[in-house]
């Protein structure tokens, strides 16, 4: 009873005028930061800090939190209408969504997109009012070794799914994982393969490289088709801009599924929306009926890793509020905003200030009605841009492009990497390796480094800390069976098909 005097309390404060107004302000400032590629949220909650210098503190934290789970839904358009993912967590969307935008049915990718992230955002919010003091002891569980067994098998889960070769996955994520490696060595402080460059040392940015291998290569295929003759000069909408009875029952279950999957993942300290949104790929193409479909434009692509990553921005905030612990960039930027109010997240902040813990979550339940609210009609709007020729929108991609990476570092370097990317993007294309899972390797290697060498100083150099919990030796058998899975299919469909090649 005094949870819900509380929550009941919540509601009465993020529903006065002022805080609805900032709600929607953060909202719709999100939606516009996440269809930008490369600002992100985590620069959208930092610019606005010092705006925000001398404003009621539930009022400021109510805007912040709008934006970053505002970004989350603006991030899927780009994806899905121009194969420019804005941040790692929409990838996993980019693979699906620009296929199916392709076969006609980018409104139905830009609906479910809306949908599973207003229903899944929704229920991760649910989840929190219900479960966040009680699930920060999970989440306390996960030490270094934890981490890094968690991160291999996000990698090899993604390297063993995507494309029609698991080998050639490997191959992906091993060349993300040396690019990763490139930068100031965090342990020693001595840089790495920098070769000279000094731009190297912070390392190559994540923005530059998927710009590169998704938009810009996208452009040199373009621009392939349209000197050759094959391609169309604009893409054509098909049927209405909305979903089929069909593609409802299809994506029913990916959305629920996603939405606890990524609150789930949420919940763990720097797991984060692209660990969430890969594993509920995963998960949709193992469960499948048509698993030969992903790729090329199945809806559950689009809505399982959609509500994935919307619903772990409500199960990021555990971390956060329940013990001051930031669960990516974007937490920690906002926990930067907590600390600037005097106030200090934690187990004791949900009795010393009920209102603004409360408010903040009640306000999440606000703002996704108005995410929903302003997004659906925005779905023929967006739409009408595959409608531009080709000669326009080409451009276009890549002047979006190059103002979000270079408006980062403001450095030429930056520029350079985007075309050679864009290059190893369009070679990739044509010996068929696929891109998703260096990207993702990319993102993940350092933390993946970190992690390992934090367990090794703590076991004092004894690898068996990785085998000496129930978590990771689960983690592991499930990255041994995502690797091998492929190879055993592929040998059962052989055998089970040679009986029938010798009747023939």
């Amino acid at each position: 009873m005094e949870t819900l005097t509380h929550i009941l309390n919540g509601f009465a404060v993020c529903l006065q005028p002022i805080n609805l107004w900032y709600t929607f302000l953060g909202v719709f400032m999100g939606t516009i930061i996440g269809v930008l590629p490369g600002i992100g949220p985590s620069a959208g909650i930092a610019l606005l800090i010092p705006v925000t210098f001398g404003m009621n503190p539930t009022s400021a934290l109510i805007m912040m939190a709008g934006i970053y789970y505002g970004t989350k839904y603006g991030g899927s358009t780009t994806s899905i209408l121009i194969r420019t993912p804005g941040e790692a967590a929409s990838v996993m969307t980019s693979i699906d969504g620009y296929e199916m935008a392709k076969n006609g049915r980018a409104g139905a990718a830009l609906a479910v997109s809306a949908i599973g992230s207003f229903i899944a955002g929704t229920l991760g919010v649910v989840a929190l009012t219900l479960f966040a003091v009680p699930l920060t002891s999970m989440a306390l569980k996960f030490g270094p070794a934890e981490y890094f067994t968690l991160m291999v098998f996000a990698m090899t889960a993604v390297a063993s799914l995507a494309g029609a070769s698991p080998a050639k996955g490997m191959l992906s994520t091993v060349l993300g994982l040396i690019i990763a490696t490139i930068g100031i060595d965090l342990q020693s402080g001595q840089p790495r393969f920098v070769m000279g460059v000094p731009e190297f040392q912070d390392g190559v940015g994540f923005v530059t490289v998927v710009v590169g291998l998704f938009a810009v290569s996208e452009v040199f295929r373009g621009m392939e088709g349209l000197y050759q003759g094959t391609a169309a000069p604009m893409l054509k909408i098909k049927g209405k801009l909305w979903l089929t009875r069909d593609e409802w029952m299809r994506s029913i279950g990916p959305i629920w599924r996603g939405g606890v999957i990524g609150f789930i993942i949420g919940v763990l300290p720097g797991a984060g929306g692209t660990i969430a949104s890969i594993l509920s790929y995963t998960t949709e193409k193992r469960l499948s009926k048509h698993p030969e479909e992903f790729g090329k434009g199945a809806i559950e692509g689009v809505a399982g890793p959609e509500s994935a990553n919307n619903s772990d921005t409500a199960g990021a905030m555990v971390p956060l509020l329940s013990l001051g612990v930031p669960g990516g960039g974007a937490t920690a930027v906002l926990l930067g905003a907590f600390i600037m109010y005097g106030i200090q997240p934690g187990p004791l902040l949900f009795q010393s200030r009920p209102d603004l813990v409360w408010g903040l979550i009640d306000s999440m339940y606000i703002g996704n009605v108005m995410l929903l609210i302003l997004n659906l009609p925005l779905i023929g709007i967006f739409v009408r841009l595959l409608y531009i020729p080709a000669g326009i929108l080409y451009p276009l991609i890549v002047a979006i492009s190059v103002i979000g990476a270079y408006a980062i570092n403001g450095s030429m370097t930056d520029l350079y990497l985007i075309l050679f990317f864009g290059v190893v993007g369009y070679v990739f294309d044509k010996v068929d390796i696929p891109v998703a899972p260096l990207v993702l390797s990319l993102v993940l290697g350092g933390m993946m480094e970190q992690s390992f060498r934090q367990a090794m100083t703590i076991s004092g150099g004894n690898p068996k800390i990785f085998v000496n919990s129930g978590i990771t030796v689960t983690l592991i058998a499930l990255s041994v069976i995502s690797v091998l899975t492929p190879f055993i299919l592929a040998r059962f469909k052989a055998f089970r098909n040679a009986p029938l090649a010798e009747t023939d």
